[in-house]
């Protein structure tokens, strides 16, 4: 069974710094690439940043800068380090895995991030 848990989430103000976690469990986790995104009270979910299994990321434009995101293979866990914080980037943060060959999306049951002005 796949399993994905994210935490790290709160409330923060304007300026502040947070590191979100997400452990997984049940896929060969090295050889996925993973992915954060994020929705916000009526605004459809985003992208915010991928790492493949080589190490290579991207983020969205409006993250680029102040957001990384990296992963521990030996843990199986990916982080979203988050500084410079927004109220914009307000949202719910999810972690994503899977295979699109193998017909797998999987998301956990994510964490909430609320950046205060």
């Amino acid at each position: 069974q796949v399993q994905l848990a994210e935490s790290g989430g709160g409330l923060v103000q304007a300026g502040g710094s947070l590191r979100l976690s997400c452990e997984v469990s049940g896929i060969f986790f090295s050889a996925y690439t993973m992915g954060w995104y994020r929705q916000a009270p009526g605004k459809q979910r985003e992208l915010v940043a991928g790492i493949t299994s080589g190490g290579r990321t991207n983020y969205a434009d409006s993250v680029k800068g102040r957001f990384t995101i990296s992963r521990d293979n030996a843990k199986k866990v990916v982080y979203l380090q988050m500084n410079s914080l927004k109220p914009e980037d307000t949202a719910v943060y999810y972690c994503n895995t899977g295979s699109r060959a193998l017909g797998q999306d999987y998301w956990g049951q994510g964490t909430q991030v609320t950046v205060s002005s």
